[in-house]
């Protein structure tokens, strides 16, 4: 495993850690503590030290998983955690110091740790980030011992821009992959600049950069991939990274052409974004063993050549950066 610097923390942690939104199955189907605890430990035993969740990942569930398994182990784990989206309806209104507080003091309980080394805003309303009172909130919880940093998950370029005016805002996550490019424009050479962490989340665009979908690929009902391409029930982008499903098969194929002796592209994927020295890690999911192990083998992938970088960025000039570039 290879380690970075998370921006301003100091922290050095893995660059490919683990998103724990789907740790205890796949999305919606249930929770299976078992299977949670087996990836976490896996994670671990491989070098991860840097696991991301929230409160709202099957109701505390997760964190709870995450906490019993960080609780267990002898080495230092950064655990990042969310709280915001349990606001319903979750408008900007709703965003109080006395709710974010409580939201934090649950994450501590859920957890069971003592300080939580992370809270992130999760991807609250835009108007969030223009109300001062909301980030002063957590400096009083840092005081109190209850949080040592701060960090913003969120869904458009501008948001990760305003954000980066707190001073104690010391990491963003923010949604980047070969469908999604926009950030590397403007947003990463600010974020270095302050010294902040960029947290890279949806790395794989929900599986269409694995290529390993069809057009005829289908999915459960309470998968997100199947109830959210049009953005019901959150943020589009948050889905094929915002990409139409079939024109991300398409695309996927294409690259495909690019590395014609290889069956999965996720780590070439993800080594693409690894590239950018700006990036401090990548939280891919994992529902199974087998995708986490996809993900760490990255580590052993020979890196890309700029030939091989050039195709791909074609690719998402063909094919996607018409659609989705300046969405978010």
């Amino acid at each position: 495993m290879k380690y970075r610097i998370l921006g301003k923390t100091g922290f050095k942690i893995s660059e490919i850690s683990l998103g724990t939104w789907q740790v205890g199955g796949k999305w919606g189907s249930g929770f299976d503590d078992q299977k949670a605890e087996e990836i976490l430990n896996t994670a671990i035993d491989n070098g991860i030290n840097f696991i991301d969740t929230a409160d709202v990942y099957e109701d505390g569930l997760s964190e709870a998983a995450v906490g019993r398994v960080v609780r267990s182990r002898s080495e230092k784990i950064y655990v990042a955690t969310k709280c915001g989206r349990r606001i319903s309806p979750h408008v900007n209104e709703g965003y109080t110091p006395e709710a974010l507080t409580k939201f934090v003091e649950d994450s501590l309980k859920n957890t069971g740790l003592e300080r939580l080394d992370f809270i992130q805003l999760h991807c609250p309303p835009t108007d969030v980030y223009y109300r001062p009172e909301i980030f002063e909130t957590f400096e009083r919880l840092q005081e109190q011992g209850k949080i040592d940093k701060l960090g913003v998950s969120v869904e458009k370029v501008e948001e990760g821009i305003k954000a980066l005016e707190y001073d104690n805002v010391s990491t963003v996550q923010i949604i980047y992959n070969l469908f999604r490019q926009r950030p590397q424009e403007k947003f990463f050479k600010m974020a270095a600049e302050k010294n902040v962490g960029i947290i890279v989340r949806v790395p794989l665009a929900s599986g269409l950069l694995t290529g390993k979908f069809s057009k005829d690929s289908h999915f459960s009902p309470e998968d997100h991939r199947n109830f959210n391409r049009d953005g019901e029930a959150f943020d589009k982008g948050e889905t094929f990274a915002g990409v139409n499903f079939e024109r991300g098969v398409e695309a996927a194929n294409a690259l495909k052409a690019v590395f014609p002796d290889t069956e999965n592209l996720a780590p070439m994927a993800l080594k693409w974004i690894l590239r950018r020295e700006e990036v401090s890690t990548v939280i891919p999911g994992a529902s199974k063993v087998d995708h986490l192990l996809s993900n760490l083998s990255v580590e052993e992938t020979p890196d890309l050549s700029e030939d091989q970088i050039q195709k791909m960025n074609r690719v998402y000039e063909e094919f996607i950066k018409n659609e989705v570039h300046q969405r978010w």
